[in-house]
């Protein structure tokens, strides 16, 4: 029986689609259908702290569908990983983040290893999954080429080149055994330089988007014979009364609520793009954003005030000077 995975790029644009396809497809076994897709109505890119935040809302709500639609299981195709331990919670699929993917496979290819990330923003958030994957004692450093996604898919070959440099230089340079790549286009780059012009692969550097893809098939297999599931143990002492539909149903009786809610987050994300694309000028954008995020803030606690759920409590807020 086939199993069906969905690859969902997190980047509000389809440019990204056809270079993950092309490079994923060689590695997909027989009985295992991949389908690569895209959220929308966010930014289209996630090189900031701001964009990653609304990316991941959409992502949330793309992993909801891909479970309604029948697949097995979903990849993030970013290696921020964003929005997978959240996700996990939403639905009972398996939700595979790549950079988490590659980091418990790197053991197999050497005992420690270096990761190499596509700017400078990433390296300081690439260093903390590190540690919140408990990988410290054998992720010796994180480096990264300076390359920005949007520029990456004008210049793959570039990018694979200055990528592979770094990494062999970054082993080289912390006696590491192993390297990944940490950031999907750049090794699809990789991967795609390789196809292309029948070069050597240097088989101790890790593409994160095929250890996804194996995982995911891994778990996915586990689910179908019934010996998987996400532990949602954390959240209260009667766990197995918790369903990701329960999870989702933050609404009062009618779920008029929830669901106003749900367009609201959308219509605010799609103002936000705009807002990130036309405003040229930083201080004009974060005026802009400071009043929309106080007339959102004031929205969301009156929705507050109108749920009944059983030890909800109203936090404290501090109003804004």
């Amino acid at each position: 029986m086939t199993i069906a995975i969905k690859f969902i790029n997190p980047f509000g644009t389809g440019q990204y689609n056809g270079l993950i396809t092309e490079t994923l497809t060689p590695y997909v076994r027989e009985g295992t259908e991949v389908v690569v897709a895209n959220t929308s109505n966010c930014p289209e890119n996630i090189d900031y702290y701001y964009s990653k935040h609304l990316i991941e809302e959409a992502i949330f709500e793309e992993v909801i569908k891909a479970e309604e639609e029948r697949f097995d299981a979903v990849i993030v195709g970013c290696c921020y990983d964003p929005g997978v331990r959240v996700a996990r919670e939403l639905v009972d699929i398996p939700v595979i983040g790549p950079l988490e993917a590659a980091m418990y496979f790197a053991p197999y290819f050497g005992h420690d290893y270096v990761v190499v990330t596509d700017h400078h923003k990433a390296v300081p958030y690439l260093r903390d999954l590190v540690r919140l994957y408990g990988q410290q004692a054998n992720c010796l450093d994180v480096s990264c080429i300076n390359w920005f996604v949007a520029d990456m898919i004008k210049d793959t070959d570039g990018v694979a080149r200055d990528a592979m440099k770094a990494a062999e230089a970054a082993m080289t340079n912390n006696g590491a055994e192993a390297a990944i790549l940490g950031c999907t286009i750049i090794s699809a780059s990789y991967e795609k330089l390789i196809l292309q012009t029948g070069e050597q692969r240097n088989r101790a550097v890790l593409n994160p988007n095929t250890c996804a893809l194996k995982m995911a098939e891994s778990l996915a297999d586990l689910s179908r014979q019934g010996v998987y599931q996400i532990s949602r143990g954390g959240i209260t002492s009667s766990s197995s009364n918790i369903t990701p539909s329960s999870m989702r149903r933050c609404e009062n009786g009618s779920g008029t609520v929830g669901r106003a809610r749900f367009e609201n987050d959308r219509r605010f994300r799609s103002s936000a793009c705009s807002a990130l694309r036309q405003q040229a000028d930083p201080l004009r954008f974060r005026s802009w954003l400071k009043v929309e995020w106080l007339t959102r803030s004031s929205s969301i606690r009156s929705y507050r005030r109108s749920l009944q759920i059983r030890r909800y409590r109203e936090p404290t807020h501090r109003e804004p000077r």
